[in-house]
């Protein structure tokens, strides 16, 4: 009888463990479910912080300028196509294509900018002042040169010296001339604005090429023979190039006096430009010295800082040419003298470019109003724009030639050559800022034929160049040790 209650007590004691364990899990379970849920995490929880941050630099805002950030202000104007912008690229970053690069969230704002502009109800809320406008335009050019100058690798260059020097120089160079030789006969365009056209056309986007090489060398494809490399390398100097040859047409185009005046200025401008360069990149390159806590801060800020103010102040004193190539030339003096700060320096100048990206494609995609286009405009555009690439292509092929490369790499770099973006985006309006501050309504329309242009280039050969370097890669390079990149 005692055994017989012993396993009753036995049996007992066991099921009330097990529904304590029960209560227990059930508990623990609903605790996390809970947890899960409350608060949110994942994308919910990104979406809430974004609308929360948005609400709240508006909130900030206001307690500042008050009328300003209404409908209506630059502020406001400055806030919509901000967040439209970043929304822009975040949908372009959903279109996946199977071994293909994505292609680039810059797409997606140029056309929020567009749909803005464009869209009847919100166009009259939605401006911005030129003169902001210009302020944004200048600093995104820039932080494209900083980059541009901290992305020149010395050893890259030596290596491959020769033919990055034909591939940086030749295409840019001659499509300029076949635009400016196509607009005038095409558009009828006047000489000097037609190769102000070309040199905003002549220049390859980094923004595409470098993130596209970037997946083709860690998956091996060309690196042997450094392809890769190459084009990134290449890809500066084309812009470097792309700027100059505008600024200096810029200066001719709107100069009044004999040509032959403003090439002494020209060259003076750009004598100012290096002097100011090297004597400032030699500043930074020892201050702050290397025991200093957040060096890389202090640099990055005395870069960027040195550069604004190079191209806003130059542009204020009347020195167009200058301050591009004073930011090139301090930009790689200075980051030569560097070792483990220069990549330090390079991500905090990437990451403010993350904030000025968007509002600079936004910007340009407004500027651009279907009602101001004439019916022939587009298509005497793109015809021009076609007509230059084609010699583009066809000239980046040759001059590849006598390479070590083959017929198929040939091939891919000069399609590769293909894609325009930042630099467009930047010089495009800029002739069009020109007319109005200088008052010349004669000359509004040639202004914005060069912008439509640059926007139609952003929006035709950005994504179809990211698509054919990505199909054609891994079909025309050879696939290599990922490890011998260099």
């Amino acid at each position: 009888m005692e055994a017989l209650n012993e396993d009753l007590q036995a049996d007992t004691q066991s099921f009330e463990d097990a529904k304590y364990e029960e209560t227990i899990f059930l508990e623990e379970s609903e605790k996390t479910k809970k947890s899960k849920f409350c608060p949110p995490t994942g994308k919910c929880n990104e979406v809430i912080t974004s609308v929360f941050l948005l609400l709240l630099l508006w909130i900030v805002i206001w307690s500042y300028k008050g009328i300003e950030i209404y409908p209506g202000g630059s502020l406001f104007g400055m806030l919509v196509i901000f967040y439209s912008a970043l929304l822009g690229g975040r949908l372009m970053q959903f279109i996946k294509i199977p071994l293909v690069p994505p292609l680039p969230p810059l797409l997606g704002m140029l056309l929020a900018g567009f749909i803005i502009r464009n869209t009847p109800y919100i166009r009259d809320y939605v401006h911005i002042s030129q003169v902001w406008s210009s302020y944004l335009r200048n600093t995104a050019l820039t932080i494209i040169l900083v980059r541009a100058g901290l992305g020149l690798d010395p050893q890259a260059l030596a290596k491959l010296k020769g033919v990055c020097l034909r591939l940086s120089m030749g295409p840019c160079c001659l499509e300029a001339c076949s635009a400016a030789i196509f607009s005038h006969f095409i558009m009828e365009f006047p000489w000097t604005w037609g190769f102000l056209l070309g040199f905003v056309l002549g220049a390859v986007s980094p923004a595409v090429v470098v993130p596209a090489m970037l997946m083709l060398q860690e998956r091996g494809y060309g690196v042997r023979k450094g392809i890769p490399t190459l084009l990134i390398a290449a890809s500066s100097f084309d812009d470097i190039l792309a700027i100059t040859g505008f600024n200096s047409f810029l200066s001719i185009t709107f100069s009044a006096g004999p040509v032959y005046k403003s090439i002494i200025r020209g060259i003076t401008e750009a004598t100012i430009g290096v002097t100011g360069g090297i004597v400032l990149g030699y500043f930074i390159r020892y201050f702050p010295s290397e025991e200093q806590s957040a060096l890389a801060w202090k640099r990055a800020f005395l870069l960027l800082g040195s550069s604004i103010t190079a191209v806003i102040g130059s542009s204020r004193l009347g020195l167009h040419g200058s301050g591009g190539l004073a930011t090139i030339v301090l930009t790689f003096i200075s980051a030569m003298g560097w070792t483990r700060e220069k990549k330090g320096v390079q991500k905090i100048v990437a990451n403010s470019w993350l904030i000025f990206q968007p509002l600079l494609f936004g910007l340009v995609g407004a500027e651009v109003s279907v009602n101001n286009l004439e019916p022939n405009t587009i298509g005497v555009c793109v015809g021009t724009l076609s007509l230059s690439l084609l010699v583009r292509i066809a000239v980046t092929f040759l001059l590849v030639s006598f390479t070590g490369f083959s017929y198929k790499e040939r091939f891919f770099v000069a399609l590769s050559w293909i894609p325009k973006a930042t630099v467009q985006a930047v010089l495009g309006p800029l002739a069009l800022e020109e007319t109005r501050s200088k008052n010349l309504p004669h000359l509004e329309m040639y202004a914005k034929n060069v912008m439509t242009m640059a926007f139609l280039a952003i929006l035709i050969t950005a994504p179809n160049g990211a698509l054919l370097i990505g199909l054609v890669g891994p079909r025309a390079l050879s696939l290599d040790d990922p490890q011998e990149a260099g």
